[in-house]
């Protein structure tokens, strides 16, 4: 007498023939899924019915990260505003060592009947681009003739001196490095006050100090001002930072290299300086006041008047 299992309890295939055709069809449907893309919009499909689940299942970790978040951020807001606290008192303390200065600087000029300087406007200005020139070494900022902006100002940023407005537009205009070959800067070294002419080195990005006696107070080391007696260039804006000095004997003069102070070849934002007090006028010659004075007036030449004619 044999016994089956009843029908509920039927076993069916092996488990190697199922292992078999499972395998098979995971196989095919990499095939078809790799080579046709056929399986794209079910995995969509099953993506999205998922996702309520998914979402359900890390919201937990997502609240405890933003409490988390919440609590460190607050912490940080406050230990910037502790520092940023600090900074400002030192700046108050600054600013009115810096008022203190400044009042006494006037009452000596005062008392030395010197010419009070007028204060110089700031215009902001953004970089756009370098100029065409690749040997040049010029920016093009977005100010121009319609801001204030004119030939000849200094422009300069948060650390120093950058360049000179060369050329300026009506909406635009040109700036000169001071890395530039044809640009050069009166100077001054802050140690013992002695002066000089800072002129740009080029591609290399440095400055020179030419013409300086080999045997020149000057050290590495020594920070460059602005002199101001061009008549440009506010007195006392840091220029650059003796890098290098080179003596020789044969030669009169040492070669003196030096590091900008600003960021020159970096940075996007400059301050354009604006002076509201116009220039002094230069001295006549000395043959116009002369002949002024026995009131004769100077006969034009022969080449001049037939050009004249």
């Amino acid at each position: 007498m044999e016994y089956s299992p009843p029908p509920f309890f039927k076993r069916g295939p092996a488990p190697l023939a199922r292992l078999a055709f499972f395998a098979s069809l995971s196989f095919a449907l990499l095939v078809l899924d790799a080579r046709f893309q056929y399986t794209e919009g079910l995995r969509s499909v099953l993506a999205l019915a998922v996702y309520p689940v998914q979402a359900l299942a890390t919201a937990p970790f997502a609240l405890a990260e933003r409490i988390a978040g919440y609590f460190a951020s607050q912490t940080r807001l406050r230990e910037e505003n502790e520092a940023l606290r600090q900074r400002l008192l030192a700046a108050s303390q600054e600013t009115q060592r810096l008022e203190a200065a400044e009042a006494e600087l006037s009452q000596m000029r005062r008392l030395l009947g010197a010419a009070e300087r007028r204060p110089h406007r700031a215009t902001a200005a953004e970089i756009l681009y370098h100029g065409r020139d690749p040997y040049a070494r010029k920016v093009v900022i977005d100010r121009g003739v319609r801001h204030g902006v004119a030939a000849g100002s200094p422009v300069v940023d948060e650390t120093g001196v950058v360049g000179q407005v060369t050329r300026a537009h009506a909406l635009l205009a040109e700036v000169t490095l001071l890395t530039d070959k044809d640009q050069a800067i009166p100077v001054q070294v802050l140690r013992n006050g002695l002066r000089a002419v800072a002129f740009g080195a080029g591609a290399s990005g440095m400055l020179e100090l030419r013409f300086m006696a080999a045997n020149a107070e000057i050290l590495a080391g020594d920070r460059l001002v602005t002199s101001g007696i061009d008549g440009t260039y506010p007195s006392g804006l840091p220029v650059a930072t003796v890098t290098r000095v080179e003596r020789d004997a044969a030669y009169a003069f040492a070669r003196i290299v030096c590091q900008p102070a600003a960021g020159v070849e970096r940075g996007r934002y400059v301050i354009v300086l604006r002076s509201e007090s116009l220039p002094s006028p230069y001295p006549e010659a000395a043959g116009s006041e002369r002949d002024r004075r026995s009131g004769k007036t100077r006969k034009p030449r022969r080449k001049d008047a037939d050009a004249a004619q």
